[in-house]
């Protein structure tokens, strides 16, 4: 079966839509909506009725709070959208088929066996749409009212609203198919709100996650879906029982908000010494305090991150001002999620952090520079600062991680300054002295580097690209790679030919100690 093509080029479309300034839409009469939701019903188009009967709605029940709740949803639900698939024969035609008109994933299984038998080069197809242009007044009236049936339980009712509409109101968490799950999700999960009455959110996360773990099962690595497929719809999560890390980070949000606890997805967009990325989540208690926790680790709350976050950002509905994406023009932002605009750093929640002051190479007309971690044997854009003269600074960064700075222009990032390593005691800047080199001598580490014989290895230093020291191959006793003439304070990459592309970059001080990153 043909998998799903990546998202990357719906994702640039999807921005550069849901940002379209209402300024260069059509004039409309003069609105009774606030201006930020009337910019928002003029960019829906057609789907503005089904937008204004929701408001129509909750102005007739005259609850002031159910009216500025609705409010809420719209002016920010322009930047929000769905990525999705449909199934389609050979011709690229769409074959109708939806997993959730069957009762159980196996019935859902045994009809698409039976379509693939009728069309054997039945394929997926990526779409994408806006919520602005397919959400439904139905479906906002029966979230907000739910909601609200929550907020007004006593575990919920010091939650101030503003907290409420953030983190238990949405009706999505990230850019799942948006699926009425409010009722569902209440209904089957009440049972641990009576279990966990009078108790602490802390406390009341534990009927939560051992009641995930007795039936939904993580197929990350298992299945080949990370990244090939969209996030799981809510309704979807129940059905399947399984899923991937985001899907199983959405699935602790629709829980624990569905019983009036606020929660939303805190994300690491890369490891800053390791390969990946990583989600978890974050709940709050009665004062808004933020609980930290990960379904996938022994302890579920209190447990330190496995190694350095190059940024843990928090997901949020609406639109964060402070966000790169409202300051500066989303076509000059490297694709990510410095693209989106709901999200807030909260990675001194998580790590020691500093700031990270980078000399640039010379003078620039860039007005950014991108703070880059080596992921995946890339550099990747994982934060962002204002170039002043000759030199940058990135604010709150991970300390323990080495940092290059970076331009973005004409859909590309070029080296902009020399790496810097943010250690735990010390800043260095990591330019390779050319004049002064010296021998160095890899030994095998258990966990880090073990030799195969017969293999290639490159050793490799950064200067504006990674240019090549030497070569050795290894016979089946050596422990030890000998490299002459390596430049003294160079950020250094061993490079194997059988290469997964998981390799760390690492230094050797004058001592000939290593260190990794």
């Amino acid at each position: 079966m043909k998998t799903a093509a990546p998202f990357s080029h719906l994702l640039a479309c999807m921005l550069v839509l849901s940002l379209l300034s209402p300024d260069i839409l059509p004039a409309q009469t003069p609105s009774i909506h606030p201006p930020k939701v009337e910019a928002v019903l003029r960019k829906a188009g057609r789907n503005r009725a089904e937008l204004e009967k929701a408001i129509a709605y909750f102005r007739h029940t005259k609850d002031p709070l159910k009216v500025k709740a609705i409010y809420f949803l719209i002016a920010n639900m322009d930047i929000h959208y769905s990525e999705e698939y449909f199934w389609a024969d050979d011709k690229s035609r769409r074959i109708p088929f939806n997993e959730l008109d069957y009762p159980d994933l196996t019935s859902s299984l045994k009809m698409f066996a039976v379509l693939k038998e009728k069309h054997p080069d039945i394929h997926s197809i990526p779409a994408a749409y806006r919520d602005i242009d397919s959400m439904k007044a139905g479906m906002l009236i029966d979230n907000v009212e739910k909601a609200f049936e929550e907020w007004r339980k006593p575990r919920a009712r010091s939650i101030s609203f503003d907290d409420f509409c953030e983190y238990i109101l949405p009706y999505r968490v990230t850019i799942e198919p948006v699926q009425n799950w409010r009722k569902v999700y209440q209904q089957s999960f009440n049972w641990i709100d009576d279990s966990a009455s009078g108790k602490p959110a802390g406390e009341a996360l534990g009927y939560f996650v051992r009641d995930y773990n007795k039936w939904f099962f993580n197929n990350y690595k298992i299945e080949d879906n990370e990244g090939s497929q969209p996030r799981l719809g809510a309704m979807q999560l129940l059905h399947r029982k399984k899923g991937a890390c985001g899907d199983i980070a959405d699935l602790m949000v629709f829980t624990l908000r569905s019983q009036g606890i606020p929660a939303t997805i805190d994300q690491v967009p890369f490891w800053a010494t390791a390969s990946g990325k990583h989600f978890m989540n974050v709940c709050f208690d009665a004062g808004m305090k933020p609980i930290s926790f990960d379904v996938s680790t022994p302890s579920v709350t209190g447990e330190k991150l496995a190694r350095e976050p190059a940024k843990v950002i928090r997901i949020t509905y609406s639109k964060q001002r402070q966000s790169l994406a409202a300051l500066e023009p989303v076509a000059s932002i490297p694709e990510g999620f410095m693209r989106l605009p709901n999200y807030i750093d909260v990675t001194k929640e998580y790590w020691q952090a500093g700031d990270v002051h980078c000399p640039l190479y010379h003078a620039q007309t860039s007005r950014i520079a991108y703070a880059c971690v080596f992921n995946f044997l890339h550099w990747n854009p994982a934060w962002w600062g204002r170039v002043n003269k000759d030199s940058v600074v990135f604010r709150d960064m991970c300390k323990g991680a080495v940092f290059l700075p970076m331009y973005y222009r004409t859909g590309k990032l070029v080296p902009a300054g020399y790496p810097v390593l943010q250690g735990y005691d010390r800043m260095q800047v990591l330019q390779p002295d050319l004049a002064h080199r010296h021998d160095i001598h890899l030994r095998e580490q258990a966990g880090y580097l073990v030799f195969r014989p017969g293999k290639k290895y490159r050793l490799l230093y950064w200067d504006g690209s990674w240019k090549r020291v030497g070569e050795q191959v290894p016979s089946s006793t050596t422990v030890t790679l000998d490299f002459d003439r390596v430049p003294m304070n160079a950020l250094l990459l061993l490079l194997p030919e059988y290469t997964q592309h998981k390799e760390r970059p690492f230094i050797i001080d004058a001592d000939g100690r290593r260190e990794w990153f």
